[in-house]
């Protein structure tokens, strides 16, 4: 019996079928099977289904005598599946690679739930693949398996059957089956999850839903739409007929007039002569499921009045005034930015015209964050060396505290922000200004970047498009050539951004600033930072900071914190700076031992109050290795990130620290002390010699002496052997690491 049986009617889809079908077989999971359910389509969808079949048997090729529809298309699929799960695909969408590996290790985690619901991207004909823009209600936060009751606010997704991976013993004892018509999808997935004794969640895009330029049913214009009050009627049958579910009576109500209200607004899909028919059904409907008590937004309470009154023509006038007076708020707050936008931009011409103020630095870091980085280093570094100085730093109001007494905050967009930016004689950030930004003669601007790159960046990333995300690589190109240094920590770096971002500024293989502190920090220093974070004394910190995906829309940890804590015992805790702790206000941490970092505006703090480090691809493990303390990858999707990102060097063969692919080797790792043995050390010796040749807490003095003061002679200072730095060290601590529990 196989694990999964993959349903894929086919009607009318000679064009796309081949690649549906393609990412199935191409799958890393092989235990499925494929049913293909030619609906007696007119093209040639049944010979295609017929040349799989014959070249793979996990493939069924299965003809209807006549066209009866995607539901009923669907049911004959249905009953020819073998397997565990059902999936289904429609015959012009496709999987993503890793897809069913990554369904089939969720439904293992969660105790093979009734219904998995998994993420979709959208793509358009043009190329353009976007994520379901409500990917946040897959947050796999809270209970592994719950019930619909437990999180109502899931309806709110797509309801349609392909986004679900469905326990097939469930769907039988229940007797699910699809009804004939469109908008088939209705009277399966409300019941479906209504009836469900367990449903899970998978954060990860597994579909790619095709946009059709033309061809799609549901955007045909048909009569056929009003099959959606059969349907309707079909789901409140549904419920009337099991009295446990009369709660979600009121919810199915505000739902159908949703549905309702954006069938009528749309403009191709009911025929003119069909309006008036459909509007007197939909009143019929209402009033006759009419169930008060589910919360309607104010904005949708006239609608629906109008709607169970069936007052179509008073309802067509308020729609029209809707999008009229939306129309004109769009149009004068578009009027508003462009008055502002002219008057911002008349103001920068007439101070680009006005001399340079040579004591003038504006600094900014990470697109207008706070007071951090390679820029903060070299800031404070200016106040002590360059006399006379005035700094000013560009971040957002809410960082605002983050800027120490004496540096001048400046926000972002405002008249005080382009005078700096046409007045300052010096510019330094980690990323770019904004691109109205025209450099003067006489201005230097300073390129610090943020860490050693290990990922794809710059016009390397020009055969990437999905880690480019829309780049416009020739705005690139421009701001590069406003450089007139390009700082650089390590030749690797040096090497690879000068192909990356090639102009004819300086390259200043100095070190990296914000790694200064690393060696300028004192035991005391390090004791207090780890109070201030809540480590308790005598503990092993962990900090555990993976870095962004550009595969995921919404960023989750591959790492089960709550798990590790328990294998390590109760004298470690985790520092979790990671994604899916992040988000306005944060969340509470899971577990006692672990404490969410994640709003933590300075990494190196973080650094520094820790034991050790685990990490993935973050270009993190370039500087924590100054510190000479063990770091761990955990590199679970190497492959998958490889495909979507790319990488400079193989990480696997030239890493900081231990490697774990899974995460019960990186458990192992952690069980056998193998994280911070001898093998350990070397490994980190290796890669601290390449990539920090030069840290050693005096980058930012080099820097600011080079670029503020124009010296030369002398420069780089003299630095170090590595093994003469002091880096800063952990204060001691009785019975600190202890061993782990297994």
């Amino acid at each position: 019996m196989p694990r999964f049986s993959v349903i894929v009617p086919a009607f009318r889809v000679q064009a796309y079928l081949h690649a549906c079908l393609d990412s199935v077989l191409a799958q890393s999971f092989k235990d499925y099977e494929i049913v293909v359910v030619d609906d007696c389509s007119p093209d040639a969808c049944g010979p295609i289904a017929d040349e799989y079949a014959r070249r793979d048997p996990r493939v069924t090729a299965l003809h209807l005598p006549r066209n009866t529809g995607l539901g009923p298309a669907r049911n004959a699929g249905m009953g020819r599946a073998a397997g565990d799960y059902l999936i289904f695909l429609d015959g012009d969408d496709t999987l993503l690679p890793d897809a069913l590996q990554t369904i089939a290790d969720r439904i293992d985690a969660t105790g093979e739930p009734d219904v998995l619901m998994y993420d979709y991207a959208r793509t358009y004909w043009t190329g353009r693949s976007v994520r379901n823009v409500l990917a946040a209600h897959l947050d796999e936060g809270g209970p592994a398996r719950f019930r619909l009751t437990d999180r109502p606010e899931l309806l709110r997704l797509l309801m349609v059957v392909w986004n679900k991976a469905y326990r097939r013993a469930f769907i039988e004892a229940e007797g699910f089956t699809f009804p004939p018509g469109y908008y088939e999808d209705t009277p399966w997935t409300y019941p479906v999850l209504m009836s469900a004794g367990s449903i899970a969640v998978l954060d990860a895009v597994c579909v790619s839903y095709r946009q059709r330029r033309r061809g799609n049913i549901l955007s045909t214009t048909s009569e056929k739409h009003l099959d959606v009050f059969d349907q309707y009627d079909r789901v409140f049958a549904f419920i009337d007929a099991r009295p446990e579910l009369a709660l979600w009576r009121p919810v199915m109500f505000r739902r159908m007039l949703d549905h309702f209200s954006a069938l009528f607004a749309s403009r191709d899909r009911l025929p003119h002569h069909s309006r008036a028919a459909f509007f007197r059904r939909a009143a019929a409907a209402c009033r006759r499921y009419r169930t008060p008590g589910a919360p309607v937004p104010r904005r949708a309470l006239l609608r629906h009045g109008l709607l169970r009154l069936g007052a179509r023509r008073t309802y067509q006038a308020l729609s029209g005034a809707q999008r009229l007076g939306g129309r004109l708020r769009l149009g004068s707050a578009a009027v508003h930015r462009a008055v502002r936008g002219a008057a911002l931009r008349a103001h920068y011409r007439i101070q680009s015209r006005l001399p340079l103020r040579s004591r003038d630095a504006v600094f900014a870091a990470r697109g207008g964050g706070g007071y951090t980085g390679s820029p903060a280093a070299i800031e404070a570094k200016v106040r002590e060396l360059v006399p006379g100085v005035r700094t000013a730093w560009i971040c957002r109001a809410a960082d605002a505290h983050t800027v120490p007494t004496g540096t001048r905050h400046l926000a972002p967009g405002t008249f005080a922000h382009w005078t700096a930016l046409a007045r300052s004689a010096y510019l330094v950030n980690d990323a770019a200004f904004d691109r109205g930004l025209v450099k003067r003669r006489g201005q230097v601007l300073l390129q610090t970047h943020e860490g050693t790159p290990l990922r794809t960046v710059g016009t390397d990333l020009l055969d990437r498009p999905a880690a480019a995300r829309g780049t416009d690589f020739e705005q690139l190109l421009r701001s590069v050539d406003t450089w007139d240094f390009s700082l650089s920590a390590n030749p690797h770096s040096s090497l690879v951004r000068e192909r990356a971002y090639p102009s004819a500024y300086l390259t200043l293989e100095y070190g990296s600033p914000r790694n200064d502190v690393y060696h300028r920090t004192g035991p005391a220093d390090v004791a207090r930072l780890r109070e201030t974070l809540g480590i308790p004394a005598g503990s092993t910190a962990l900090l555990y900071a993976p870095t962004h995906r550009d595969y995921r829309r919404v960023q989750r940890p591959d790492l089960d914190l709550e798990r590790l804590v328990r294998v390590l015992g109760p004298q470690f805790v985790i520092l979790a700076r990671s994604p899916r702790l992040a988000g306005p206000g944060g969340h509470r941490a899971p577990h006692p031992r672990i404490i969410d970092v994640s709003g933590h505006r300075s990494v190196e703090t973080l650094a520094l109050a820790s034991d050790a480090l685990i990490t993935d691809y973050a270009s993190l493990m370039f500087d924590y290795v100054n510190l000479d303390r063990p770091v761990v990858l955990h590199l679970a999707d190497i492959e998958a990130y490889e495909a979507a990102r790319g990488t400079y060097f193989d990480i696997t063969a030239f890493p900081p620290g231990i490697v774990a692919r899974g995460q019960d080797e990186l458990f192992d790792i952690f069980a056998t002390d193998h994280w911070r043995g001898s093998r350990s050390a070397q490994l980190r010796a290796a890669f601290r010699a390449r990539f920090c040749p030069y840290d050693d807490g005096y980058a930012a003095e080099r820097v600011v002496r080079r670029v503020f003061l124009g010296e030369t002679d002398g420069l780089p200072l003299p630095v170090p052997s590595a093994a003469r730095r002091t880096p800063a060290a952990l204060p001691a601590q009785d019975g600190a690491g202890a061993g782990v529990k297994n």
